[in-house]
């Protein structure tokens, strides 16, 4: 489907120019690199299930989400990069939770966007 066109051009300088200082402001590569690494099916079923559960330990996360412990712990690493997930250690089991909860917000906002689409259609 193509997006609708105006029929004509007809920019408005002055309020072109302050929406162009208010987006200036924005840190678009951060915000690029956290929506990449939810982009990931794995990574972004991940996080959810961590707003499920509040804190899981590896093997309960692999269980989770149907993958390997090493595919749990290499998504959870990236996650930890990039400021997703936290982690605290009891002894020798090392649980993950979600950094703070804009991240869990912005999981069930993007759930809830989709699923209103698909109710629509």
């Amino acid at each position: 489907m193509d997006a609708p066109r105006c029929e004509t051009i007809a920019i408005d300088q002055v309020r072109a120019q302050e929406i162009e200082q208010v987006v200036d402001t924005i840190p678009t590569t951060d915000i690029g690199k956290l929506f990449k690494v939810l982009s990931d099916a794995t990574r972004l079923r991940i996080a959810y299930a961590l707003t499920v559960e509040e804190e899981l330990c590896v093997c309960d996360v692999s269980a989770s989400v149907d993958c390997s412990i090493a595919t749990a712990s290499h998504h959870l690493r990236t996650l930890l990069k990039q400021g997703l997930v936290k982690y605290r250690k009891e002894g020798k089991v090392v649980y993950y939770s979600l950094d703070d909860h804009h991240i869990s917000s912005l999981v069930h906002l993007a759930m809830e966007h989709v699923n209103e689409g698909k109710a629509s259609s």
